[in-house]
């Protein structure tokens, strides 16, 4: 009997929470570019917290990476508020950048040709990265291109469809079309 009547009280408990949370109201997108911003910051002065423990090129390395977390968290938040291909580009590029100068910071740990060889390879990926970043800026635009085209073509075939009619039947129908493709 207990059992049944704790059960029956959680069960009316979480009920009431599920309710309560699905009557909130979504965070805007400005809400969330700032949460994400503030939790950027607290997760970074947690790591350099960390950091601090360490000395020398470890705490340096540390840091470094730290650092290039916090770009990455607040680029990512700030295209997802601005919402634009130029924002996401610009984010992957800011975001390869912080990540070269990690690897720069690491490469600081070894010497002579080893330190050489790995500087070329953390520029070299840097290379990469932003390279990347374009050609998908390319292809995106390019897709959004074709799309227009073909969006376009479809119109006109329904325009000529339409041709077939006479009065206000061919008038609902170019009224339809344009309707149909946003002309």
């Amino acid at each position: 009997m207990k059992t049944s009547l704790v059960l029956l009280l959680i069960g009316a408990a979480l009920g009431w929470a599920g309710q309560a949370v699905a009557q909130q109201p979504a965070l805007d997108a400005k809400t969330v570019h700032q949460q994400a911003m503030a939790a950027a910051e607290s997760t970074y002065d947690a790591a350099k917290l960390r950091c601090d423990a360490l000395a020398g090129i470890p705490h340096e390395i540390c840091v470094a990476e730290a650092r290039a977390a916090r770009v990455r968290v607040e680029e990512e938040a700030g295209a997802a508020y601005k919402n634009t291909l130029a924002a996401y580009i610009q984010a992957r590029m800011r975001i390869a950048s912080a990540y070269h100068e990690r690897d720069k910071t690491r490469c600081s740990a070894a010497v002579g040709n080893d330190r050489e060889v790995c500087l070329r390879q953390a520029k070299a990926i840097l290379v990469a990265s932003q390279a990347d970043a374009r050609a998908d800026r390319k292809a995106i635009e390019a897709r959004l291109d074709a799309h227009d085209v073909k969006l376009d073509a479809e119109y006109r075939v329904a325009l000529q469809k339409c041709d077939a009619y006479a009065g206000d039947v061919k008038e609902g129908c170019v009224s339809t079309a344009k309707t149909a493709y946003g002309k």
